[in-house]
């Protein structure tokens, strides 16, 4: 009796001649060593809330689904994150009338309402504007807010626009708590 480690890989071939079987060959390789897998889980980290007060800004255009709001036109990024946290603190309030942005509107959004945010009026319109854009075809906000969602009617969230490509998000929009 031969005896194969239990760790290896075995091939045999077999001849059948009169009723008896006949063991021609065998080959023992080695098994492969296993393979280590390691799972990394990503954690998103979000950028702190700014310690800076957010600017004066006000509605520029709103329809059904879309806010579009502007600022001063040198608003810092810092400047920016503010005013969307600002419009996340209250988002949780239910106090929009007291930034001049229609408490009705937000709470008529069917399920989501957009609120894009311009440093400035010279690109806000892009939105709205039917024919030549005002500053070229690419998106010109400096930052959004989300709020709402299929299966969340509270959901929140913000980001900073660098460019049409590059945003940072500024808090986790799925998170019970937020800071």
């Amino acid at each position: 009796m031969v005896k194969i480690p239990p760790s290896s890989t075995v091939t045999c071939a077999f001849a059948l001649a009169a009723g008896t079987f006949f063991l021609i060959s065998c080959k023992s390789s080695p098994a492969p060593a296993p393979q280590l897998t390691t799972v990394v889980q990503r954690t998103a980290t979000y950028p702190p809330r700014p310690t800076v007060a957010s600017p004066a800004f006000k509605v520029f255009h709103h329809d059904a689904n879309s806010i579009t709001l502007v600022t001063k036109d040198n608003a810092s990024d810092a400047e920016i994150e503010a005013i969307l946290w600002e419009l996340r603190d209250t988002a949780q309030a239910h106090s929009f009338d007291t930034l001049g942005v229609p408490q009705k509107v937000v709470d008529a959004r069917d399920p989501i309402v957009f609120f894009h945010l311009y440093r400035g009026r010279k690109c806000a319109s892009e939105k709205y504007t039917s024919g030549a854009l005002p500053c070229g075809a690419s998106y010109h906000a400096a930052g959004e807010f989300t709020l709402g969602g299929f299966s969340n009617h509270d959901r929140a969230d913000g980001a900073l626009l660098h460019d049409e490509d590059h945003q940072t998000e500024l808090w986790n929009p799925d998170a019970t708590t937020n800071n």
